[in-house]
């Protein structure tokens, strides 16, 4: 990772990270084999692999809640505007933020346009208060945009895949 700077560096660790648990946990629950990772240049997907004899694009995408909670999450210091971001959200439920953090992701990244035969969209669900379970729970509240480049959609259920992934489109 030649002339990256530490965020982009720490950015793409990010997501190879989720795209190997993602496919580590698709083969265990599907049977199906999903290899080979690589990282793509700007306008394709964060990660390509091979999925049953052809080219998968995955694009990946990290879900924290807010920019103060992904800074706290990632160990960043904090200044005392992010501690006063912080403090205003406890007045959110979690269920609320989640929800609200989801539906913004999905409706961002759906305006997205990649030069790719087949995309799949990848989230990481990094925020400890959230669990696989609540999204699922959640899931008749998603708002998946109507118009959006992926084949499928998913989410990791926490950074170590220990809750498993929730298919939200396909």
């Amino acid at each position: 990772m030649d002339n990256l700077s530490e965020s982009e560096e720490e950015k793409i660790r990010l997501e190879h990270e989720a795209a190997k648990l993602f496919m580590r946990c698709y083969e265990h629950d599907t049977g199906k084999e999903i290899r080979h990772i690589w990282h793509n240049r700007p306008m394709r997907p964060d990660v390509s692999c091979e999925f049953e004899g052809a080219r998968l694009d995955l694009e990946i995408a990290h879900l924290y809640g807010s920019e103060a909670e992904a800074m706290m999450i990632l160990g960043r210091e904090l200044t005392e505007i992010t501690r006063a971001a912080l403090t205003a959200l406890e007045d959110i439920s979690v269920d609320d933020r989640l929800l609200s953090a989801l539906n913004r992701i999905l409706q961002n990244k759906a305006q997205k346009h990649y030069q790719s035969e087949r995309v799949w969209l990848i989230l990481r669900n990094a925020h400890p208060a959230w669990t696989a379970d609540q999204i699922v729970a959640l899931q008749h509240l998603i708002e998946v945009p109507e118009d959006h480049p992926f084949d499928q959609i998913w989410i990791v259920g926490d950074m170590s895949a220990a809750s498993g992934i929730v298919r939200l489109y396909m």
